[in-house]
């Protein structure tokens, strides 16, 4: 980003309905143009916010990182030099630079470390924090020549390499890849040493703008697809299976057709990771059926559901992916060799990424880090481990959901389910997950922060409830959450998400039922506004009330038990 594309961005108006998003820029240097870059970045990255960058104070980043954490900030960014390590390896600093001085920069650096390690551990355990580590090159202080590390340099860049990996280790702490950063800002055009002198703002224009850029993804927090829909022939494999035999496709080094291998390689890694992994393809079933299950196949053919193979167009067999999968279009990614089938997949489909396998190993590296890129997630869950085994039994439930309602009762008695309920007034990394990235079932569609549900959970008279759920199939995990406010008659529910894996169960009904019952109301308001995307709570709603809501939806006990059928699961409240 140029930094009048950087300006022109902040001159735009917040939409009407925007929600106020502050971000901490704690560092020890003049912000400046990051500053400017930070904010920028965010706006592109939350249109419906209205944000606000923060900086702190000139040359204590310490303090900066400590007054972040007890603000109300949603966020902070942390952006650390060599001199907020120790001011002798900045520029602005003079004395130091003898031989007997490096051994003491090096400890003194150690400790500082220490200190802002322990700052930002504090700091965490009330909101995410971005940090990017030291990204200048050193000054020439080292008794060896500039093109050999020597021992003090490379403790000391060993000392900052086990402090970004202890803070990775932190919840909500993320680290900026500095490989990533190389192929975006070249080492030798990062420092500006006039405006480091002249400003004590020590990056180009060109490196700001570069390290703003990451620090707002993280920031952000782009929702990862869920799924993966691929072909097969000469995508998965090298060859056509119809033409040269299930034994004579290939995906090796020997065959000259590695990016293959690599390719599911890959996708091995996406499927231990939660990702769905479906097969769209016009093939024939059987020979398909005899491919993926060859002993060398380096995917585990029971990580992959569906496989949908036949002659008709390939949107039909990926529309029959998505409705086993649940998932809206815009949560999963299509891979194929042909632009041509691409290019359908996105018109059938708005919203789902379709992306072709490159047709040269000079472009595979590109295409291997883009789909990282759509997947990435910060820590792999329980619940992304029970995804796919969930998603097989949720199929079943759907399924039996279309019989009639005495057929459904009794499937859903034989299922064994069992729901625990868990009462809180603090926040959880799972519950803010699906808050933030559930869709289809879910109230208003309101996204909160870490920080912004911190404040919320503050007030005595709200509580956030979260549910968990197992049956015969296997346990699910955490899949509901919703923060109750008010007491007496003026309960309500202000959020509301449950998991699609959980969907045709009826855990929403356990959930209404659990919330009268819990807080002895007969009437619930439910703070309901209609998105794109969540159908299934103005159906449910209608069901029970008889009515299309059309805003918040005020809900009796007595019209709740009228309209809800037989609830069947067995129901524990944790520490009860």
């Amino acid at each position: 980003m140029k930094l009048v594309d950087a300006l022109e961005i902040l001159q735009r108006p917040a939409a009407d309905n925007a929600s106020p998003f502050s971000v901490s820029l704690a560092c020890g240097f003049e912000p400046l143009h990051l500053r400017t870059f930070l904010a920028a970045e965010l706006i592109e990255r939350l249109p419906r916010a209205r944000v606000e960058v923060a900086p702190g104070t000139f040359d204590d980043l310490l303090g900066n990182v400590a007054r972040a954490g007890r603000s109300s900030a949603d966020a902070i960014a942390v952006v650390i030099e060599w001199p907020e390590i120790d001011p002798r390896l900045g520029l602005r600093r003079l004395g130091g630079w003898s031989v007997s001085d490096v051994a003491d920069i090096v400890e003194a650096a150690a400790l500082q470390l220490e200190r802002l390690e322990h700052e930002l551990a504090s700091a965490s355990s009330a909101k995410p924090i971005a940090v990017c580590p030291p990204t200048l090159p050193l000054p020439p202080l080292f008794a060896e020549r500039p093109v050999q590390s020597g021992a003090q340099e490379l403790r000391l860049r060993s000392a900052v390499a086990g402090f970004a990996e202890r803070l990775g280790r932190f919840g909500r702490v993320t680290v900026c890849s500095l490989q990533r950063l190389d192929e975006c800002s070249p080492p030798a055009r990062r420092r500006d040493v006039q405006a480091e002198l002249s400003a004590g703002f020590p990056y180009s224009v060109a490196h700001a703008s570069a390290v703003a850029a990451l620090l707002a993804t993280l920031i952000a927090g782009a929702t990862p697809r869920k799924g993966l829909i691929t072909d097969l022939d000469d995508t998965l494999w090298a060859g056509i299976a119809g033409e040269v035999g299930a034994e004579n496709v290939s995906w090796g080094l020997d065959s000259a057709s590695q990016r293959h291998g690599l390719y599911q390689q890959l996708l091995a890694s996406l499927a231990s990771a939660g990702v769905l992994i479906g097969v769209a393809t016009r093939n024939d079933p059987a020979l398909v059926a005899e491919v993926l299950g060859r002993a060398d196949l380096l995917i585990p053919a029971d990580a992959i559901f569906p496989v949908e193979a036949g002659w008709g167009p390939k949107s039909g067999l990926i529309e029959r992916i998505l409705e086993a999968w649940n998932v809206a279009p815009d949560a999963v990614v299509v891979v194929d060799d042909d632009p041509l089938e691409l290019e359908a997949a996105r018109d059938a489909f708005p919203g789902i990424e379709a992306v072709q396998l490159p047709g040269d190993d000079d472009s595979l590296w590109r295409f291997l880090t883009h789909l990282r890129e759509l997947f990435g997630k910060d820590a792999v869950t329980d619940e992304d481990r029970l995804r796919l085994r969930s998603i097989r039994s949720g199929s079943v439930f759907r399924e039996r959901a279309r019989s009639s309602d005495a057929h459904h009762d009794d499937f859903l008695a034989r299922a064994g389910g069992a729901i625990e309920f868990s009462d809180s007034d603090t926040a959880s990394d799972r519950a803010l997950e699906l808050i933030n990235k559930t869709n289809q079932f879910n109230l208003n569609g309101e996204r909160l922060s870490a920080a912004a549900l911190g404040r919320a959970l503050d007030d005595s008279g709200r509580r956030l409830i979260t549910a968990s759920y197992e049956d015969r199939y296997g346990p699910l995990g955490t899949v509901v959450a919703l923060v109750v406010s008010g007491a007496a008659n003026e309960l309500a529910i202000d959020t509301w998400v449950m998991s699609c894996r959980a969907f045709a169960r009826r855990l929403e009904h356990h959930c209404l039922r659990y919330v009268f019952d819990r807080f002895e109301v007969e009437e619930i308001t439910l703070a309901y506004r209609q998105t794109d995307r969540n159908a299934p709570v103005g159906e449910l709603l209608t069901t029970l009330t008889g009515a299309i809501p059309e805003g918040p939806v005020h809900l009796t006990r007595k019209a709740f038990d009228e309209g809800t059928p037989a609830l069947v699961h067995r129901v524990t409240e944790a520490g009860r």
